[in-house]
């Protein structure tokens, strides 16, 4: 288990944006890009912020296709209580995947809410 002091680090940054570990990671690497400026939603963002918080994404996958090699991520914001944010305070998922790691990942997202298994979509 990872010490406390290590929970909040800031792992990158620039201008606008950090990166940190998320304090709850659904697997190793997980980690979350946070805006400096408070907002709570991704949709007040300034076009600036925006910018930054996908160049921090871009610079965190790199660094994390070298430390954990991925076979894929899942990127998300929960935008809104409706959604599951319990932080008010904007924080974007970048979430390194592994083939496995989960026994039926098709779907990503769609698996939130009940709808049709993935073998019912026309292909």
């Amino acid at each position: 288990m990872r010490e406390d002091v290590s929970l909040n680090s800031v792992q990158r940054e620039n201008d606008t944006c950090y990166v940190r570990l998320d304090n709850y990671p659904a697997a190793d690497g997980h980690v979350e890009i946070v805006p400096k400026r408070h907002v709570v939603s991704f949709f007040e963002l300034a076009p600036r912020e925006v910018l930054d918080a996908y160049a921090l994404l871009v610079e965190s996958q790199a660094e994390l296709n070298s430390t954990h090699q991925p076979d894929g991520y899942t990127i998300g914001v929960n935008e809104g209580r409706a959604a599951g944010r319990t932080i008010d305070h904007l924080h974007i998922h970048l979430v390194p995947r592994h083939d496995g790691d989960v026994a039926d990942p098709r779907g990503g997202i769609r698996q939130v809410l009940p709808g049709p298994s993935p073998d019912e979509w026309a292909g």
